[in-house]
């Protein structure tokens, strides 16, 4: 993280912001959310990714790495940029953009069929196929590109804003894409893929004491020995492409750099699969060149090898820690724990993946409320504990999701991994906010800075 001072963030994506229509928008409910940030000493806003979201509303698992989602813009806002900016933001993306728009233009004429179900042509990007379809649907495909140059138009204008009022932007890169993806499509090489397209492995975690099937994401994994061959240049523009959108960006289970759960795809579960070894260092110095080591967080949450937690450290990144982890048991060696926070974790409450702080504590153990308990003051709720805790800990930065400050139960909950239902759901409502709530925060954020 940037300098050495402590900074306090809040958690809240931009589809939980108030407003008239289904989810949040770039609109004047995000800049007042910036002020409302601001008047408290909260510098850092996490959003998670603005990539378009899958067909359950995850932005985890998009049909693009790079493209961001049109629907955030404002409703109110109709304009196009001009052609003067319109082409310089083409120059600037032309090695995703183009791509993008085909690919969601094609998939649009294919009833939202994946690229491996498409004309063998379309599906293989035969150059004939691709010239008469881009001809045929010119108008389209500008319109495509158009939205996301107007995106980063308006998006801009966000973070100018913030940027004015001393809050940084803070953006989720998840480490593996979907297979449905644009990315994918155009660079299959780069990718395990067979003849057909298909993935020859798919992601995920193996079985835990949290699931005994583990976690199958499907999501694609790379083939590193072909981004070693293209001098890592898909992954350099992906991250020039994040730090031209964020401040901060946290690479989404860094783990898998090192090595990833690979699972064959023909497996309902993640018991089939095996670690297969990773980039390691060498993605993380191409990384860590392109953005700089003081913008990135490396989420190296679960069951974590030594290993991984010392690459991170030896270039310099910072980890996490999660305070409702830290009560899952009595052992001296629980990184989550508030006794063992250290300067180089980002510790958090709770993330979008767990349950809210009130709702964990209504599902908690006998002893998992003992070993809080002893941590609780007088006349605190759990979740004003845990808030105080992250933010008098000696990390370089303490996360709040906003359902921990406003103290609301499961109901609350942002997404469940591992499910595809009813997640990514959750909005606010000003009044939630009240005063006494906010003032409350804005007091222990205070505290942070004047110690």
């Amino acid at each position: 993280m940037e300098g050495d001072t402590a900074e306090v963030g809040v958690l809240c994506h931009l589809t939980s912001l108030p407003g008239s229509g289904e989810h949040g928008t770039l609109g004047e409910h995000a800049f007042a959310f910036v002020d409302r940030l601001a008047d408290a000493g909260v510098t850092v806003w996490q959003v998670l990714p603005l990539n378009p979201p899958d067909e359950h509303s995850s932005p985890y698992a998009s049909h693009s790495a790079f493209a961001s989602w049109n629907e955030l813009r404002d409703p109110a806002v109709h304009d196009v940029p001009d052609d003067g900016m319109f082409e310089h933001w083409i120059s600037a993306n032309e090695d995703w953009s183009h791509d993008w728009a085909m690919f969601s233009v094609l998939r649009s004429k294919h009833d939202d069929a994946p690229w491996t179900e498409w004309p063998v042509p379309l599906r293989d990007r035969h150059i004939g196929a691709l010239r008469s379809f881009e001809e045929r649907y010119a108008s389209e495909i500008r319109q495509a590109i158009i939205g996301q140059a107007s995106f980063q138009r308006d998006w801009d204008v966000l973070r100018r804003y913030a940027s004015a009022r001393g809050v940084r932007l803070f953006g989720d890169v998840p480490i593996f894409i979907a297979h449905d993806s644009a990315d994918v499509w155009a660079n299959r090489s780069l990718f395990q893929l067979d003849d057909q397209g298909m993935p020859c492995v798919v992601a995920g975690v193996p079985p835990d004491s949290f699931s005994e099937d583990g976690q199958r994401w499907g999501t694609v994994l790379y083939d590193w020995d072909a981004h070693r061959r293209d001098q890592w240049m898909w992954w350099r523009h992906r991250m020039a492409h994040m730090c031209h959108l964020f401040d901060i960006v946290r690479i989404d289970h860094f783990r898998g750099i090192e090595a990833a759960w690979a699972i064959p795809p023909e497996c309902d579960t993640a018991v089939g699969g095996a670690w297969q070894d990773g980039p390691g260092d060498d993605l993380v110095r191409e990384i860590c060149e392109v953005a700089g080591p003081e913008r990135i967080v490396a989420e190296d949450l679960g069951i974590i090898p030594p290993s991984v937690i010392e690459m991170r450290r030896r270039h310099g990144l910072p980890g996490m820690a999660v305070l409702q982890f830290g009560f899952d048991d009595d052992s001296p060696l629980n990184p989550h724990h508030p006794t063992n926070l250290t300067q180089d974790q980002v510790v958090y409450t709770g993330t979008h993946d767990n349950d809210t702080t009130m709702g964990w504590w209504s599902g908690a153990t006998d002893e998992q409320r003992a070993r809080l308990s002893d941590f609780i003051h007088e006349g605190e709720t759990p979740n004003e504990a845990l808030i105080r805790i992250a933010i008098a800990s000696p990390s370089s930065l303490a996360i709040i999701p906003l359902q921990d400050i406003i103290g609301t139960g499961t109901e609350s909950r942002m997404n469940h991994p591992g499910t595809v239902h009813g997640n990514w759901r959750w909005r606010f409502e000003w009044d939630v906010l009240s005063s006494d709530v906010w003032a409350r925060f804005a007091g222990l954020v205070q505290q942070r800075f004047d110690e």
